[in-house]
């Protein structure tokens, strides 16, 4: 072939553009993949870290399946499936939209040093974007064991300090139901706290800590129903 032809150059430069498309095409599937297994490992983390189980991202999904026992889907109260990955894999930000009752939401079984924990997963909105986390619960289905919140974009230093332990660690201890009536935890205003059901919200980031208030009373009640039968 004249490779000074005109043929020869179109053939050329579209075989590079189809090598460079396939090239380009593996590379994004690949790293769209190892984003897709970070999340998957990021939200094992926090699953565990609310029952105070600290790992690195490559060791979460060994303690993940070793400390969840079970993932439930819970519906009305109801338990309408154990399939793991069909409870982890729940979208929150979809799920939320339906009413309480209405709602297919995730519930993760926990065991740690023989002692049992339920997990529920939060979603919500704060200031500029979504919140979101994790709390864990006794085997009584009622009283705290531990919290831990996330955020996309709030205020470093206000709205921000819902990720921090100077709030997280104000909910070990809260209950969410009294004599079988749901309350939740009220985020309060700083300083005003008290009994079980309260903790202080964030000094300077009063609209991130009503968006986690009204997520763990919107987050918690769906389950409240099953708590209270177990």
């Amino acid at each position: 072939m004249n490779v000074n032809s005109n043929g020869y150059t179109y053939t050329f430069a579209t075989v590079m553009v189809v090598l460079v498309a396939v090239l380009l095409s593996g590379a994004s599937l690949g790293l769209k993949s190892k984003q897709e297994s970070n999340v998957k490992q990021e939200k094992m983390q926090s699953i565990l870290a609310s029952v105070g189980v600290a790992v690195d991202r490559d060791e979460a999904q060994a303690a993940y399946d070793e400390v969840i026992t079970k993932v439930l889907t819970i519906k009305g109260g109801e338990v309408v499936s154990e399939d793991r990955e069909t409870a982890f894999n729940v979208d929150m930000a979809k799920a939320i939209k339906s009413s309480n009752m209405e709602r297919e939401v995730p519930l993760y079984v926990a065991n740690k040093n023989g002692e049992s924990f339920y997990i529920v997963p939060m979603r919500g909105k704060g200031l500029w974007g979504p919140v979101w986390g994790f709390v864990s619960l006794e085997e009584d289905g009622n009283t705290v064991v531990g919290a831990n919140f996330g955020h996309k974009s709030e205020t470093p230093g206000l709205g921000a300090e819902i990720s921090t332990p100077m709030f997280t660690d104000q909910f070990p201890g809260k209950k969410i139901s009294e004599a079988g009536i749901f309350q939740s935890i009220s985020v309060v205003k700083q300083g005003t706290s008290s009994g079980d059901y309260a903790v202080d919200g964030i000094s300077g980031g009063t609209i991130t800590s009503n968006g986690v208030n009204d997520m763990l009373a919107d987050c918690l009640a769906p389950y409240a129903e099953y708590f209270k039968n177990i």
